[in-house]
């Protein structure tokens, strides 16, 4: 393991570990799926529809194993969806115990000033609900609109848009674009494709798996 002769019991961390046979590499397969979504406005992030309205599962491909999307993006929102049949990772990367990082492309109407800025960055009370400390970056503005980055560590329902909503500044695009280090990348609007072995790896590490 790793060039040096592996010991009986020695734990190997998939993705990280080279482990080779007679100087074959040997490659380990997991009994879980993991697969990445770049989900398009307009279809829900759910496995199933009593309206009949387009879901995330329709977009994967035919003979897949049965997986399911790990928590919410709205259904006027866009990017990054995590599927999996994998629970114990599931269940960790959704609960705010782990802050686990998901990071967000914003575009609000007007034109956000510090004081904004600065309430995200000290956490926010809507409603009598309080909402955790999030990251907040102005990327650009144009013609009146603003567009920002925005890193939270929780998940709640509709959270970026309901905090915006509350400073005043309606969401007009909202994109996730990472989990933690599993980055959307390049990946084309309504593709899916299968992580990697280390994209598994740093999740689970994530999740304290």
């Amino acid at each position: 393991m790793n060039g040096t002769p592996a010991i009986p019991g020695q734990q190997v961390t998939p993705g990280v570990d080279r482990v080779t046979v007679g100087g074959s590499p040997v490659e380990l397969v997991s009994t879980s799926t993991y697969l990445m979504l770049n989900k398009p406005v307009g279809v829900l992030t759910s496995v199933g529809d009593d309206r009949g309205r387009q879901t995330v599962v329709d977009h994967l491909p035919a003979g897949r194993p049965r997986v399911f999307p790990v928590g919410r993006l709205d259904l006027d929102s866009r990017g990054l969806v995590l599927l999996t049949d994998d629970g114990e990772l599931a269940g960790r990367l959704m609960h705010p115990r782990y802050h686990v990082e998901k990071e967000y492309r914003v575009l609000v109407r007007g034109q956000p000033g510090e004081a904004a800025v600065r309430r995200l960055s000290e956490g926010m009370i809507v409603r009598g609900e309080r909402f955790e400390p999030a990251d907040v970056q102005v990327l650009e503005g144009a013609d009146g609109d603003t567009r920002l980055s925005m890193v939270l560590r929780e998940g709640r329902k509709r959270e970026v848009r309901r905090l915006w909503q509350a400073l005043g500044y309606p969401v007009l695009d909202l994109q996730r674009v990472r989990i933690d280090g599993l980055q959307l990348g390049d990946l084309a609007e309504g593709d899916v494709r299968p992580l990697r072995a280390d994209e598994v790896t740093r999740l689970k590490a994530a999740a304290g798996l």
